[in-house]
This record gives structure tokens, sequence and C-alpha cells, in this order.
């Protein structure tokens, strides 16, 4: 089951977050994504939600973008993985970087993501290579999805291959770049910023 929730945000505790809806409380757990970019307590706030029901337990799922939420849907699918996972994905990569991966068949950047190793990251690649430009369809940049040869995506890249986080790596380019850089200005420019 999947739909909305809109209320006041009164609780951000990662992985937690409590949202009042005319007076219920609702919990959910939610990925690192989606806390960066949270409104402050008090305010209100919507989210795409992911509701799971198993045998023993009842969970709440909370995204701010479909992206987030179509992508923490389709990694599930991949035999093996669960919502532990598919929040670890979603709070170490963005969507569009993570579908670039997939079509790359980049298994080493897919194991720098806390819980998946190299036969979860081969077989995440298997699965999802032929969804990987619908998974980057609607993330938070429809229609800016990460393609080979994208300067700051490349840039990105090569912060994470120096050791960077993904979603660090990712911040550092962002804010390196300029209109019309090629990767390796951004490279730079991200490099003499860190070193300030």
């Amino acid at each position: 089951m999947i739909g909305r929730l809109r209320g006041t945000l009164v609780l951000k505790q990662p992985p937690w977050l409590v949202v009042d809806v005319n007076g219920v409380g609702y919990e959910l757990e939610a990925p690192m994504s989606t806390f960066y970019d949270l409104p402050e307590l008090g305010r209100e706030v919507s989210l795409f939600t992911h509701y799971a029901q198993k045998e023993d337990s009842v969970s709440l799922y909370g995204f701010l973008r479909e992206g987030e939420r179509r992508l923490f849907r389709d990694v599930q699918k991949v035999s093996g993985i669960g919502a532990k996972i598919a929040l670890a994905v979603l709070s170490g990569v963005s969507v569009d970087e993570f579908a670039r991966l997939i079509q790359a068949g980049d298994v080493t950047a897919l194991t720098r993501i806390p819980g998946i190793g190299k036969k979860t990251a081969e077989r995440m690649v298997v699965e999802l290579r032929d969804r990987a430009a619908d998974l980057a369809g609607g993330g938070a940049g429809a229609g800016l999805t990460a393609a080979p040869g994208d300067p700051l995506a490349d840039a990105a890249t090569a912060l994470q291959q120096l050791g960077y986080k993904p979603a660090e790596a990712q911040r550092m380019a962002r804010d390196a770049a300029a209109p019309g850089d090629e990767a390796a200005a951004i490279l730079r420019k991200a490099l003499q910023s860190a070193l300030r």
C-alpha cells in the first residue's frame, strides 16, 4: 500500500520522524536523503509513504520525492534485499546516481554503500539494469538523469574514487560546478574547496 501523508513535523531523529495529522502521530522511517531536505520542526510536511505489513510487524516509510519511494520499492524486488538495505541505498546515493551506477555496472561503487557486498551489488546490476532509466526518471531531478559523459556525474564519481562518500562527493561536485565546466574543472575546484 502506498500513499501520501500531510501534516506537521513534530520529531526528526534519524532514521525516525513523526508527523502529526489532525492529532494523530504517524511514526515513519525515512532515508537520509529525505532528512536532508525536511523543514524545521513545527512546519508542514508532505511525504510519499510506503506501508509494509508482515506477519509480525507493520512499518511505515516516508519519502519527500516519488522517485525515492519508487527506488525503495524497486530495490526490494532484488532477491535478498529488504527495507533496511533499500533505505541504506537512498541514504548513500541519489536516485539519479544509483541509476547511473546500475547502468554502468559499477559494482565497486555500489559496494561502498553500507550493507551492500559484492554479490548483492552484482545481483542489483543484473536485476535492475533494464529498469535503470526508469529509476532515474522519477527522481528529484526528473529529466536531469545522469548519463555517462555528464561532467557533474563524472566529477562526483572521481571524488568517490578518491575516497569521499557518495553523498559528500555529489555535494562537493554540485557546489563546485559552474555552467559549461568539464569534469576535470569541477573536480579541481571541488578539491581546492576541500583544502580550504
